[in-house]
């Protein structure tokens, strides 16, 4: 299973197997095309095909099989959560030049395993990988039976998928980075409720006018929400002012109490992750200056679900 990965890293970092699975593997996979249920169809301008959420038909034991591997060759944290759907295109249908950058709760990791006996050139549906979306094809998998293809996902893993003539059928294996879980999502969902900057302390109101002139907006309002998560930790407005300096990228936070660093990096992080995507690169850095830190308790809960 999953043996022999080719791995690739242009024009992001990718890997395929030309035989993935069993014969039996692939046989019990095929025949979850053959299950009653919905299909979720998709008809949009540039994404036509239908997905079906086939989890609960895949056994326990496989899924942990699949996940390990996984965790194998990729070398990142993946959880204990697996989510398989299958995958059907129809003649006529097309997936246009895209990104699944990994939004905040979303999977980081995907492995597509095609089930397309005797296909042939004319039939269509290659994977296609661009630098971007207006770049030429940079390398193409195509949908041979068994062949899988797995990538981490990032705002720049461009991809799309070529007009089918005839079915395509596609299992595809989603996995989750151990510090973007839904579990993070929705705490901090819970710590940026009814966010209102004017609660903000007045001795922050002279560093945000100055920055306001001088900055993007964005900048300034990722500094603001930095401020709110220290606000909301119960830290005083030294500090808020600390890690809004440190966000708006005004001066760098180089204190020596332990806690106060600690507390703006992490407040930095989640103002980022509540206006961005996870952003594997720097969630690694964070990691590094953070390891081996102590755990304040104001921190702890936040700080178990981001490492």
């Amino acid at each position: 299973m999953l043996s022999q990965p080719i791995h690739h890293d242009k024009p992001f970092q990718f890997f395929y197997f030309d035989s993935a699975f069993s014969k039996e593997q692939c046989t019990a996979l095929e025949d979850l095309f053959l299950l009653d249920g919905v299909w979720q169809h998709r008809d949009g301008a540039f994404y036509r095909c239908s997905l079906r959420d086939v989890t609960e038909n895949i056994p326990s034991t496989f899924q942990t099989e699949v996940l390990n591997k996984m965790r194998e060759i990729t070398g990142l944290p993946l959880v204990d959560r697996v989510l398989v759907t299958a995958q059907r295109m129809l003649p006529g249908q097309v997936i246009g030049i895209h990104s699944d950058r990994p939004l905040l709760g979303f999977e980081i990791v995907r492995l597509v395993v095609q089930l397309n006996k005797e296909w042939q050139p004319e039939h269509g549906g290659v994977l296609q990988l661009f630098a971007s979306p207006e770049s030429a094809v940079v390398f193409s998998v195509n949908p041979e039976y068994n062949k899988a293809f797995g990538f981490i996902l990032n705002e720049d893993s461009y991809h799309g998928v070529t007009e089918v003539t005839q079915p395509r059928q596609t299992v595809v294996f989603n996995f989750w980075h151990a510090a973007n879980t839904p579990e993070l999502a929705e705490h901090i969902k819970t710590l940026f409720t009814n966010i209102k900057f004017s609660e903000l302390p007045a001795a922050l109101d002279p560093v945000a006018s100055a920055a306001e002139l001088n900055l993007p907006e964005q900048t300034t309002l990722h500094a603001g929400t930095t401020a709110i998560a220290l606000q909301r930790w119960g830290y005083d407005e030294s500090t808020l002012v600390t890690g809004y300096l440190h966000s708006a990228g005004i001066s760098i936070c180089d204190t020596q109490d332990a806690e106060t660093y600690a507390a703006v990096l992490l407040a930095d992080w989640v103002a980022f992750l509540h206006r961005n995507s996870f952003d594997l690169a720097q969630w690694q850095i964070l990691q590094r200056n953070l390891q081996r830190r102590k755990v304040f308790p104001r921190l702890k809960p936040t700080w178990q679900l981001c490492f």
